[in-house]
């Protein structure tokens, strides 16, 4: 308890430290266009795989974000001129893996402090992070317990396209990733 308690006050003191580097329109506007940029990356996907689902079922809905997800996050980093990306520990997709210490120790940060959302300012950018939850019971039949919520048909779909998925066994509102956005001032 006392290491997460002393992680969480050093990345605090770490985040505030790099706060400083920067005035407060700046940041502000940054931590603005991250929250914008990830609610309509959220809102989108999981208006195109609700569509998916009404369509053709969690199976073709699996398919969709297999093909579908990344370009339509591709077009939104055209748009706002940045790199959105998901990251967990227990991605499903392997180009969603924690890439490094810092998305590592963000990640503890997020799923030990139920924090919301985080600006980091380094020299040359600024990335902010933001938690995802299995949000809607939706969520589930794709990423819940593969025993009870997952069907034999999602599970075959999910093996045969992911084959090292580890995004499963989630319940409705856990904590399951996060969103990655890097901007370029």
């Amino acid at each position: 308890m006392y290491r997460k308690l002393l992680f969480a006050g050093m990345l605090v003191l770490s985040l505030s430290t790099c706060k400083q580097g920067i005035d407060k329109e700046t940041y502000t506007k940054f931590q603005t266009r991250g929250n914008e940029v990830t609610n309509l990356a959220q809102g989108t996907l999981l208006a195109k795989v609700g569509s998916a689902i009404q369509q053709g079922g969690p199976e073709y809905a699996v398919e969709f974000c297999n093909l579908k997800a990344g370009n339509i996050v591709d077009s939104l980093n055209q748009v706002y001129n940045c790199t959105i990306s998901r990251v967990s520990e227990k991605n499903r997709n392997p180009e969603n893996e924690l890439k490094d210490k810092i998305d590592e120790d963000i990640w503890r940060a997020f799923s030990t402090n139920n924090q919301s959302d985080t600006l980091l300012v380094g020299k040359n950018n600024f990335v902010y992070y933001k938690r995802i939850n299995t949000a809607m019971p939706a969520c589930l039949k794709c990423h819940g317990n593969p025993e009870t919520d997952i069907t034999a048909a999602t599970k075959e779909k999910l093996m045969t396209l992911y084959p090292n998925d580890l995004a499963v066994g989630y319940k409705l509102n856990e904590f399951r990733g996060l969103w990655k956005v890097e901007f370029m001032p």
